[in-house]
Parts: structure tokens; C-alpha cells; sequence
């Protein structure tokens, strides 16, 4: 494998070659398989400190729920024109209503959502006063699947794929129990008999089980931790090192690196190219590697190349990142910045 030089951002596509992906992408079926959740947010007003502990009182002022986790991948898909299905396994609780509450009220489909009593619905609360977050209580179940459910899950990944004609499988992975070395694998296996692209978003748990995906995108912690390696974020030489050491490996055909304010690096067997981050304002950078995988699976199942692949889906990061909050990308804002 070769080593290239830093792409500098300038203009390697054409906003017609641009227009012409995201009008592919509203032809395009994407099946999300991972680990879903509420994102449950609480703002209010700190004026005093409790009694009972050297704490604050915070009176809530507003709340809301958002879907997170895979969803938030689904979300992006939607956004960008085309058809996600959503394949998870969640509780049978309370929370789960809600879940499918806001699944319904974003337009998405709940066809590939399993109420297992077994399982607990992932909810994330955020306590926020004065834009400032107090505390983060989870209330989930991290321990896998269990076999019988799995079997569920993947039986019926398999069903909506062929009625759906699903053209790319994206593994969004949150170490939540959901995605395990069966489910991964048997997937996978089932994707190559179809001739569906699969990529995958990782976390450390499952790295090693993404064999022969197409597409791999891990960001610089995680593929430090994947690899058990230290490497220093700006040592691009020795990333490059690593990533295509890994790629043969995994017999992974690509992989995209996010690096933060270093950009992206993207990597096949052939070569290794760097693609530098646009200077912005950055105002949040939460879903912006969910909006990376949602933006470069639908260009890889559109044909596109990694040049492409990796300045449209560095671009996108970077818009996300200037929003507050997660947001999705818009694909007019994309557009905008060709």
C-alpha cells in the first residue's frame, strides 16, 4: 500500500457530481442494525444548594425526548433522501412506547424493532442548567443478546432485506448488547450472499468481529484502543501505518479514520489519503460520526469513489459540528459548501 500526501480541500467535485449522489441516494434502501435509545433531556434553573448534600436543586424548566444511538444514524439516512430500516432489540417497558412514539413522529419505520421483556430500553438523561450539563444518569442493560433473540433479529434482517431490496447493512455499534460476534457474523455472511454492502461503525467490544466489511470507520480513540496501540493524533504517517496494516488483516476493503480537527484519513489496500478538516466554528461535535457513516455508506452503495467518499463525508462532519446539539445533515447545507 502507498502512502499520499494530504488532500487539501479544494474542489475535487462538482456540485452537479454532488447533486447527482444525493439524487442517487433517494433510490437507495439502507438496513441500520445496532444499539437504539432515548436521549431524555431536563433543563432548569439552579438557585439553591440542597440540604441533604453539598449538591444543586434543579427545577425543571423543560423536557424532551430524542432518539439516539442508531436511531440518530436512521435519522441521517432520512435526511439525506433515502429509506432507512431501523433493526434493534428494546425492552418492553415504558420507555419503549416512547421510542416508537418518536420513531413515528421522525417518519421512520418500527418494522425491525424486537420488545424483548428481557431487555431494558436504553434511556441517557441529561440534567442541563445555564447550557451547562450537571449530570448524565444511563439506565440500560449492556450484557448481550441472548441467542434466541438474536436468532429473532437476524431472521428478521434477513426478511425486511429481501423484500426491501436493502442495498447497504450499516452496523452501528454502542456496545449496548445488541451487535455480537454471532449477530456481526452471520450477518455479514448473509450480506455477501446478497451482494449487500455492509459498513460498520465500531466500538471497542466488537472491533475484531467486523471481518470483510466494506467499509470500516472507526474514530482515533477507538481504533488506538482496537489496535492496542498509542498513536499520537497528528502522527498521520504512522495512522496510515496502522490502518493498512489492519485493512489486511480484516480483509476490509476500506477504511475511514476520523480524526477530529485532523480531518479523516481513508484507506484501501492501494493507498492512504488524508483529508484535512475545514477550519469552522465548532459549537458541538455529538453525531457527527453518525452522520460520517450515514453519509459515506449511502455513497459507497451509489458507486462513489473514495476521493469522493471522503470529502463529502468530511464535509458533513464539520457541518454538524458547527450546529449545537445533535442534528442531522441537510443536504442542501452540503450542497451549499461545494
Amino acid at each position: 500500500m502507498s502512502v499520499t500526501d494530504n488532500k487539501a480541500m479544494e474542489s475535487i467535485i462538482t456540485k452537479d457530481e454532488a447533486k447527482a449522489y444525493l439524487d442517487a441516494f433517494r433510490t437507495k434502501n439502507v438496513l441500520i442494525v445496532g444499539d437504539v435509545m432515548v436521549d431524555s433531556y431536563l433543563w432548569g434553573k439552579v438557585n439553591r444548594i440542597s440540604p441533604e448534600a453539598p449538591i444543586p436543586i434543579v427545577s425543571v424548566t423543560e423536557s424532551e425526548y430524542r432518539l439516539g444511538g442508531a436511531a440518530n444514524v436512521a435519522i441521517n439516512v432520512h435526511s439525506l433522501g433515502a429509506t432507512p430500516y431501523l433493526c434493534s432489540v428494546i425492552g418492553e417497558d415504558e420507555k419503549s412506547i416512547i421510542f416508537k412514539q418518536l420513531l413515528k413522529s421522525n417518519n421512520l419505520s418500527d418494522i425491525g424493532i424486537i420488545c424483548n421483556k428481557n431487555r431494558k430500553t436504553t434511556v441517557k438523561t441529561r440534567i442541563i442548567s445555564s447550557n451547562q450539563h450537571l449530570l448524565r444518569v444511563d439506565d440500560e442493560i449492556e450484557t448481550n443478546i441472548d441467542k434466541n433473540t438474536a436468532d429473532e433479529l437476524i431472521n428478521k434482517i434477513k426478511k425486511i432485506c429481501k423484500e426491501k431490496s436493502v442495498d447497504v447493512i450499516i452496523f452501528e455499534d454502542y456496545d449496548k448488547g445488541v451487535l455480537t460476534d454471532y449477530t456481526i457474523k452471520e450477518i455479514i455472511e448473509f450480506s455477501k450472499e446478497q451482494n449487500i454492502y455492509t459498513t460498520a461503525d465500531p466500538k471497542k467490544r466488537n472491533f475484531e468481529n467486523y471481518f470483510e466489511v466494506n467499509l470500516f470507520k472507526p474514530n482515533h480513540k477507538e481504533f488506538c484502543e482496537g489496535v492496542n496501540r498509542d498513536i499520537p493524533k497528528n502522527d498521520i504517517k504512522l495512522i496510515k501505518e496502522y490502518s493498512g496494516k489492519f485493512l489486511e488483516e480484516y480483509k476490509i476493503d476500506k477504511l475511514i479514520l476520523t480524526l477530529s480537527e485532523q480531518g479523516l484519513v481513508i484507506c484501501d489496500k492501494n493507498n492512504c489519503i488524508q483529508y484535512p478538516a475545514v477550519v469552522r466554528d465548532i459549537a458541538d461535535v455529538s453525531g457527527a460520526g453518525d452522520t460520517v457513516i450515514s453519509v459515506a455508506s449511502l455513497l459507497l452503495c451509489s458507486g462513489a469513489g473514495n476521493e469522493h467518499i471522503a470529502f463529502l463525508s468530511n464535509i458533513s462532519g464539520g457541518l454538524v459540528c458547527a450546529k449545537a446539539g445533535v442534528v442531522p445533515i441537510d443536504p442542501k447545507s452540503l450542497l451549499s459548501e461545494i
